[in-house]
């Protein structure tokens, strides 16, 4: 069998578990930086099919944003279509996998999608062969919301697997790595957050006596250092070891989703999940059942000083039944379910609409 798994950075965390256990040739499709280098050693090659789309003051316009994406899935079914793949499988709710999906349905290749952020899924996993939920009620939601009928729990998240397994660096080589002289907060600015928010955090944190270091994840690192007039606050470029560097951080403030909130109950570090324009969505839902503060940006100040460690002991039992579980229906399938279809699509569509 040949299988291509499409992925972001914190997608590519989620299949590395399972790269390792299946008896598969692998190709990656990566979107976006990082990706690449997590997934060269699981893959006999990596291509490049384009990369997300960075918030800033400065937007495309839509039609910009259309012809990029219409480029860069030609580019992907090129690769599938020389590749001779016979599955896809794709993570997470971005460009890679609309990408990726829209390119399969094109060629005919069978998908599989580990869906993970449930309440926001991206439209084109109504086309996914086989989508998978970490717990029944999720699935159930899936079924009834969006009417999936190939939905399966595998019951847990795969990437704790991978972060719990992870060679970290020690304190030392972060305080060298990055220049640091005294304790630190890591800010990660991900999808949970609009450029307007920025600001607004931006200003809030300067007037705490604390060390920040900001990861702009989603957003343009000139514009966000634009914001910072005060010597507290660091903006950190480029390819960030963010499970390291939040490991020996006095706490975590992210407005950011899945990713980052399983990395931070598995390290144990008290954390702030913003309350971004996600009000409902897994992420919270995990949050508020490990014990992961979520707050406002105007309440950060207040919160801070009544954090406490998340629980991540469960997480961790069943992130190896959900990898089995995965594994057990590639090497099972076969290429008779039925996609959720259009219905399904616009389903999601309209659901997806009160976040544009």
């Amino acid at each position: 069998m040949k299988i291509a798994v499409a992925a972001e950075i914190t997608p590519a965390r989620t299949l590395i578990p399972i790269l390792e256990k299946l008896d598969a040739e692998v190709i990656g499709l990566a979107h976006g930086n990082g990706a690449s280098e997590i997934l060269f050693p699981y893959c006999s090659n990596v291509y490049s099919i384009g990369a997300g789309r960075k918030s800033g003051v400065n937007k495309r316009s839509n039609f910009e944003i259309l012809k990029l994406v219409l480029k860069d899935i030609n580019k992907t079914r090129r690769i599938l279509s020389d590749s001779n793949v016979d599955l896809v499988i794709t993570c997470g709710n971005a460009g890679d996998v609309r990408k990726a999906l829209s390119a399969s349905k094109l060629l005919s290749i069978p998908t599989l999608h580990i869906e993970q952020d449930i309440y926001n899924p991206i439209e084109m996993i109504a086309f996914s062969n086989i989508i998978t939920a970490p717990s029944s009620n999720y699935k159930l939601f899936l079924e009834e919301k969006y009417s999936l009928n190939n939905v399966f729990n595998i019951e847990g998240y795969p990437m704790v697997d991978f972060i719990n397994r992870k060679e970290l660096l020690s304190k030392d080589e972060i305080f060298m790595r990055y220049s640091l002289f005294k304790d630190y907060i890591v800010v990660v600015l991900g999808g949970d957050l609009k450029y307007e928010d920025i600001e607004h955090l931006i200003s809030v944190i300067s007037n705490l006596e604390f060390q920040f270091l900001i990861v702009p994840f989603r957003f343009d690192e000139n514009y966000v250092n634009s914001l910072v007039d005060s010597d507290n606050i660091h903006i950190l470029n480029g390819f960030i070891d963010l499970p390291s560097l939040m490991k020996y951080s006095l706490c975590v403030i992210y407005g950011a989703g899945m990713g980052v909130t399983l990395e931070v109950a598995v390290l144990g570090v008290p954390a702030i999940k913003i309350l971004g324009f996600h009000e409902k969505h897994a992420s919270v839902d995990l949050a508020k059942k490990v014990g992961i503060c979520i707050s406002n940006i105007d309440d950060i100040p207040i919160n801070l000083d009544i954090l406490s460690k998340p629980n991540s002991k469960m997480l961790i039992r069943s992130s190896s039944k959900s990898i089995n579980n995965i594994i057990s229906i590639i090497n099972s399938y076969e290429n008779n379910i039925s996609c959720g279809g259009f219905n399904s699509f616009y389903k999601i569509w309209n659901a997806r609409s009160v976040f544009r």
